[in-house]
């Protein structure tokens, strides 16, 4: 299916696909028994699949913001789950919010003592669910 966005649409309405989109994914995980297994960028567990739906939907209302020149962050709580689950090799760094970490690892921000990513991959499920 295409999204086409009306040229007289304003932000708000432009948005909410991203709200449609969040209660597609709060849905079907609302009803996905926990040893499910899916698979979109490799096989994974319903918290990897859950990380990856909602890292879309920050990531891309984000890219979206920046697009309308809206100031939008990422909630924090929501940073870090995404980075616990799909990148569990973030850089840790201390003076860093998570947001920053999170932009940086999808190539969307610079992150200090870091070069820019023009290439990353994310983990959608831990090793035991790669068998």
């Amino acid at each position: 299916m295409d999204l086409v966005v009306r040229p007289e649409a304003d932000p708000a309405q432009v948005l909410s696909v991203v709200t449609a989109a969040g209660g597609l994914l709060a849905h079907t995980l609302d009803g996905t028994v926990d040893d499910v297994r899916a698979y979109h960028d490799g096989p994974c567990d319903p918290g990897g699949f859950a990380a990856m739906g909602v890292a879309e939907l920050v990531l891309h209302t984000h890219d979206i913001c920046r697009g309308l020149g809206l100031d939008r962050q990422v909630p924090e709580h929501t940073s870090h789950y995404v980075l616990h689950w799909l990148f569990p090799d973030a850089p840790q760094e201390p003076d860093a919010d998570a947001e920053d970490v999170l932009l940086w690892c999808t190539g969307r921000g610079e992150l200090a003592g870091h070069p820019r990513r023009t290439s990353w991959e994310w983990r959608p499920a831990g090793p035991e669910w790669l068998d």
